[in-house]
């Protein structure tokens, strides 16, 4: 995006929660969005557990009017994914009813656009806390005229893990229909995923991956790097988007210890593409 622009963002709509809606967890639902993610663990496969990265799904179609109510509809194409975190409480089972919420809870201007962060809760049917997740949307040479709230937490690279072993290195690679599956599997059907005209109508080399989906990518990695035989043993995973990986592509995920029970990671495209940053995977 070489222009910018200002705009005014409705900082009046922060902190205003959605009203609740529920989500019925299937396991056919679960089972699919393994198989869209190419996760390969046997909870996942089998659909006894929901993938770490399923837990998007059951608030995300009641984001995109929540958006829509803070960001000036003139500048919502300007819109990338920019971060995900994931606090994880309890795990999505076949057969549960869960409530979701969001809201607005920060808008910040940066020197090159201006980042959005929506959280969201979601509750099993006792009211326990199930996810708490924070989205960053990041609005491409867009100046907020003004801002207010928080940012996102901070789970920044700690660089001095460079000068260590890693403890692995996870090669997987990303099939060439990658996204027309993993877009019916989470509800996602941005153009960008499926339409090779129009993802290069906006500047793309191609149809991309979904953020989402390489971010699951990476949840197997992890997993299976420390808990293969838990997976509810993973609390946090939280990324940055870097750049955009595309169908076909090889991944190399590298990951270091720090601290006790905490991942750290970078994700590298065959490309040389550094496409996630600032990875953590916590665990109990």
């Amino acid at each position: 995006m070489s222009t910018s622009t200002t705009a005014d963002f409705n900082l009046d709509a922060l902190d205003r929660w959605t009203e609740p809606s529920t989500f019925l967890v299937e396991r056919d639902r679960l089972v699919a969005y393994a198989e869209a993610t190419n996760d390969d663990i046997a909870h996942h496969a089998r659909g006894d557990l929901a993938p770490p990265v399923f837990n998007v799904v059951p608030p995300f179609e009641g984001l995109f009017p929540l958006i829509g109510q803070i960001v000036p509809g003139e500048v919502l194409m300007r819109v990338v994914h920019g971060m995900q975190d994931f606090r994880f409480h309890k795990p999505i089972t076949p057969g549960m009813t869960l409530t979701v919420r969001g809201a607005g809870i920060g808008v910040q201007p940066k020197s090159s656009g201006t980042t959005l962060v929506v959280k969201s809760e979601t509750r099993d049917a006792d009211g326990d806390l199930v996810c708490e997740q924070l989205m960053t949307s990041f609005f491409r040479g867009v100046l907020a005229t003004e801002g207010a709230g928080v940012g996102p937490d901070d789970h920044a690279f700690p660089e001095e893990v460079r000068d260590r072993e890693p403890v692995a290195v996870v090669q997987q690679t990303f099939d060439e229909d990658q996204t027309f599956r993993y877009s019916p599997a989470s509800g996602d059907p941005m153009p960008i995923h499926l339409d090779e005209d129009f993802a290069r109508s906006v500047g793309l080399p191609g149809i991309i991956i979904h953020g989402l989906c390489t971010m699951a990518f990476t949840s197997v990695a992890a997993i299976k790097t420390a808990a293969p035989e838990d997976p509810t043993r993973l609390k946090r995973l939280a990324v940055r988007f870097n750049k955009p990986a595309l169908p076909g592509q090889t991944i190399t995920t590298t990951l270091w210890a720090h601290g006790d029970g905490v991942l750290v990671f970078e994700t590298v495209a065959d490309n040389g593409d550094v496409i996630i940053k600032d990875g953590r995977a916590e665990f109990a």
